[in-house]
């Protein structure tokens, strides 16, 4: 008789045991419409590329973010939406309303993303290794070697890079 109720209460420890490292294993979904941010983005991006005078130089490297491992994905996930919220949207200066418009909605959805990031952080630990550091650290570098309204500039010029990688590393994928 206690070898049956040890066979159900071993199966259900199994089981929460299993959910657990699953949990630990997901990526933090950031449930924000990612169409309507690139909607917006490519809306004023001919503005910007027009604007842009350093077309050679790049401040956000696309081989750069596809080198971060998946366990610093959430590290530099929120570095980067810190960095564009804290420098890049405010370094920026532009006269056209409607593009001031359009990055303030930009604005606005990153900081949406980075506080839905922050919530999911409650649930697990989001630490940063020498490489998400260092990650992150050659971006402001890139920054700062350009005068600033440039690399303001610049950096919203690039948005499409961080997009399309916060696109594949926090939304949820269709089933095939």
């Amino acid at each position: 008789m206690k070898a049956q109720c040890a066979s159900p209460w071993l199966l259900g420890m199994t089981f929460i045991l299993c959910s657990v490292h699953i949990y630990s294993l997901r990526r933090c979904l950031i449930s924000v419409d990612m169409r309507l941010i690139e909607k917006s983005f490519h809306e004023i991006k001919r503005a910007l590329h027009t604007k842009d005078t350093f077309k050679n130089v790049t401040i956000l490297s696309l081989e750069n973010l596809r080198s971060i491992k998946p366990g610093d994905v959430c590290c530099v996930t929120n570095n980067l939406l810190t960095f564009y919220r804290d420098r890049v949207f405010k370094d920026h200066q532009e006269t056209s309303l409607e593009v001031v418009r359009r990055i303030s909605n930009l604005a606005n959805s990153f900081l949406y993303m980075q506080r839905t990031l922050e919530q999911c952080q409650v649930h697990r630990q989001c630490h940063c290794s020498q490489e998400a550091t260092n990650a992150t650290r050659i971006i402001h570098d890139n920054y700062s070697q350009l005068e600033v309204s440039s690399a303001a500039l610049k950096s919203l010029g690039e948005l499409n890079i961080l997009l399309a990688w916060i696109d594949r590393n926090h939304q949820e994928t269709p089933a095939a």
